[in-house]
């Protein structure tokens, strides 16, 4: 959206238009059945599609590690995995954060018998935390932190990247038509979007008014806080451009699936991605300016 009110789409010869989507799962297959020709979703969502059979792939990756994390009131004193033994846990049943889980206790030497999982609504999570019913709730560090912060607690976040689960985030997806019949568009269009990202890490106020100025229902205070998160997960450890995570992100990502999801393992993580259409010249990270 700042890429575009920026006039860097215009640039290009591309004439946008973005709307407001209902998940990452919905969008990535709204890419795969052609009801859109580009989408921002996460990767391991776009992935499941494309392992079941959708003409979707990814392009280019925005948030180069989720940002999902184990969230806990600073009173708590849950500062490490090891600490959950003996906690209650809310969790969403069926998200990545929830599946992935095991990885978590596995590369921490967890006893996952000495932790109680309950499962909990999305909607509920926040209020479960604050009013004491659970110890700890998975969720995200753009949404859920944001909200309890917002509410005047002290937290604790454990990010699954910094406790052995570094799965890639949100990213650019396309339909594979479009990259058979125009791929020159969609190399511009990854472009000019990683330039869009690179001004909103420059000016990440400017960038939160180009969302409320799109969607005007939305909350420039709050869009704010949630962008000044995501930036932090712009590029992983080891990154020198934006929209391009280290192949071992990559790998990593894909033995998790693989083994915690179900993910099918007779094609290499190479056949859901492409580096194709980065530019050479890709913004650097904005920790290596």
């Amino acid at each position: 959206m700042y890429a575009k009110k920026l006039g860097y789409y215009d640039e290009v010869g591309l004439d946008v238009t973005i709307e407001e989507g209902q998940g990452s799962a919905t969008t990535a297959q709204l890419v795969a059945t052609g009801g859109t020709q580009i989408g921002f979703a996460d990767a391991p969502s776009a992935m499941q599609v494309r392992a079941r059979g959708g003409a979707i792939k990814i392009v280019a990756v925005i948030l180069q590690t989720n940002a999902f994390a184990i969230i806990s009131l600073k009173e708590k004193n849950i500062t490490r995995p090891k600490d959950l033994e003996g906690a209650t846990v809310a969790v969403q049943p069926g998200t990545a954060q929830t599946t992935l889980l095991d990885a978590v206790f596995a590369a921490n030497n967890v006893d996952k018998s000495k932790v109680n999982l309950v499962n909990i609504d999305p909607a509920a999570l926040v209020g479960a935390l604050i009013e004491r019913r659970v110890d700890a709730i998975l969720a995200g560090a753009d949404f859920q932190s944001v909200q309890i912060r917002d509410r005047g607690y002290q937290i604790n976040e454990m990010f699954y990247r910094d406790i052995g689960v570094p799965t890639v985030g949100l990213s650019v997806v396309v339909n594979e038509d479009l990259i058979r019949r125009d791929p020159d568009l969609i190399r511009r269009f990854v472009a000019a979007s990683l330039r869009g990202w690179d001004a909103a890490a420059k000016n990440p106020e400017a960038a939160a008014q180009a969302v409320v100025e799109q969607f005007v229902s939305g909350d420039k205070a709050q869009i704010l806080k949630q962008l000044e998160v995501d930036l932090r997960f712009l590029c992983a450890p080891g990154a020198e451009r934006i929209g391009m995570p280290p192949s071992p992100i990559w790998n990593q990502t894909f033995e998790l699936l693989v083994k915690y999801q179900g993910f099918p393992s007779d094609k290499p993580i190479t056949d859901y991605y492409t580096t194709d259409f980065l530019p050479a010249d890709a913004p650097r990270c904005p920790t290596l300016r």
